[in-house]
Formats: C-alpha cells, structure tokens, sequence
C-alpha cells in the first residue's frame, strides 16, 4: 500500500517549492505583460497615475468637439472612458471647457486624470482656478499648465499665474503643475525650468503643427530634431512628458502617416503618454489599435 504520510521533511520540502514559485510569479508576469495604450502610467516625478493615451478637447480651438453638441460630447467623453481611456485635456480657452462637468459627471473621479490649462497671466488667477473647480464641479484638477508659451521669458511674464499655481498646489486644488509651449525658444526654457513638473510638448516625425525657432506652425525648414532634444532634457530632469499633436491636428489624414507618427511618439522612451483629439469612437478605436501595435 502507498504511504500517504506527510513528513516533516516533505512538508519543508514543498513549502520551499512553492515559496520559490511565488517569488518567481510576479517578475515572470511582468516580463510576459505587454504595453498597451490603456495602461496606467506615471507621469515623471509626480507619482500621478493616468492612462497612456488621452483624448483631446480642444482640436481646432474645441470647434471638431463642440460641434458634436453636449450630448453628443458626452458619449464621446463616455465612449472613451469605457474603451480605458481616463485622461481628458482640456483648457479653458476650448468651447467644450463648460461641458466637461456633464460629460464626467457619475464617472469615478479618482479614476481620472483631468489636465486643464490657463492662457496669459490674469489679473485674478486666484479666482481664475477656482472657476475651473466650480465649472468642472470637482475639488481638484490633476494638472494646469500655463498655455500656450511662446516667448523664452514666459517665467517672467507669467509670474503672477505662475505664484497663484504655486499657492492652488499647496491647498490641494491643483496636483501637478507645468506648461505648453509653442515655440522652440521657448520650450528650451520650459526644458530646463525648476518650476514645471509636467511638459505638453507638440511631436510628429513630419514636424507638422510642431515647434519651431518662431511662433509660426510649419515655418520652412522646420524639423523634430530639436524637439526630441528638448523632450530628452525634460526627463532627464525628471520632468513628466505628454506629446500632443501627434496626427498633426488633424493634418495627417493619410492612416499610414498616422501610423508612422504614432509609432515614432510610441518608440521614445522619454514620452510618458500622448493626447489626441477624437470626433468619435471609431478614431479611438483606431489611436489605440495602432498604439498597442507600436507598443508590441
């Protein structure tokens, strides 16, 4: 007859076993796990969690989107969500900036990442943030960048906005802070700045609608050598990277240009996630079918 009898020895022996297969599972798992456009990702130093890929709302200045009208936004912004999609771009120069609140509204909010940005340098940018709690009726926004710099002295232009974000941050109401750039003098500042935590930074191979060395959208000879040494810098320096106009704002209406622009902003290292603007689910379909084809 077989001994059944479970020995000390035989004990120790498989608990040995298993111990060493737990401790293997975990580093197996990751190693076999592949990239997609939906994962959660850290953006730089900030220890903030958002999706990979974000959905803009503001293309053509919130034109493309708003012209869905608000109930038509809102399944968008829904669509999005349900397809993994929780990072949402916005500003409050777009004219979908009031519809944000329907749009998000019962969605968790701790399973979103909410960038919204503020132009120039108000009188009042105290009351300036404090608007976008009321409009997006939440009690904190996951990053505000200064928008739209275009000159090298931007800190000192904005400086006001600048301190009011500073403030806004230490009161909880903001998370993470940075700026949008476009122009290379400019982002060559914003590269190198101790203040900004977070760089959205305009990226294609084609260097279409991307920074130049003057505030003019593709100025001859413009190309994205100097803005992939730029977004570099940035996260040498700890910096959080989002790329944004990957299909050229639209331009790149060609899907195999899509497909080289999304896989250069995919193949970099450096990016930490990416916002394109959608007019509706089947474009998301797409960003994410040719994202996780460039993140294999």
């Amino acid at each position: 007859m077989r001994n059944n009898r479970y020995t000390r020895r035989r004990f120790l022996a498989s608990s040995a076993s298993m111990l060493a297969a737990s401790a293997l599972t975990p580093a197996c798992a990751t190693l076999g796990k592949r990239r997609s456009a939906t994962d959660r990702v850290t953006l730089g130093k900030t220890g903030i969690k958002m999706s990979r890929l974000g959905i803009g709302l503001g293309s053509n200045g919130g034109n493309v989107q708003r012209n869905l009208g608000q109930e038509g936004f809102n399944r968008l912004v829904r669509d999005a969500y349900e397809r993994g999609v929780r990072y949402l771009d916005c500003a409050q120069s777009y004219r979908t900036f009031e519809w944000l609140a329907g749009a998000i509204k019962d969605l968790p909010r701790d399973q979103l990442f909410i960038m919204s940005k503020i132009g120039g340098n108000p009188e009042k940018p105290d009351e300036v943030i404090d608007r976008h709690l009321k409009t997006f009726q939440t009690d904190y926004i996951d990053c505000v960048l200064l928008h739209c710099a275009v000159t090298p002295t931007w800190p000192q232009e904005r400086a006001r906005l600048m301190e009011a974000i500073d403030k806004a941050q230490a009161q909880g109401k903001i998370r993470a802070k940075g700026i949008s750039c476009h122009s290379l003098p400019a982002l060559r500042v914003a590269a190198a700045s101790d203040w900004v935590e977070v760089n959205l930074v305009r990226v294609n191979p084609q260097a279409v609608n991307t920074d130049s060395e003057v505030m003019k959208w593709n100025a001859p000879g413009t190309t994205i050598e100097p803005v992939v040494e730029q977004i570099k810098i940035m996260h040498q320096n700890g910096h959080g990277v989002i790329g944004m106009k990957l299909i050229g704002e639209g331009a790149f209406t060609d899907p195999e240009d899509r497909e080289k622009a999304i896989r250069f902003a995919m193949s970099m290292p450096e990016i930490d996630a990416a916002t394109i603007g959608f007019k509706n689910a089947a474009e998301i379909d797409e960003a994410i079918e040719r994202m996780n084809r460039a993140l294999a």
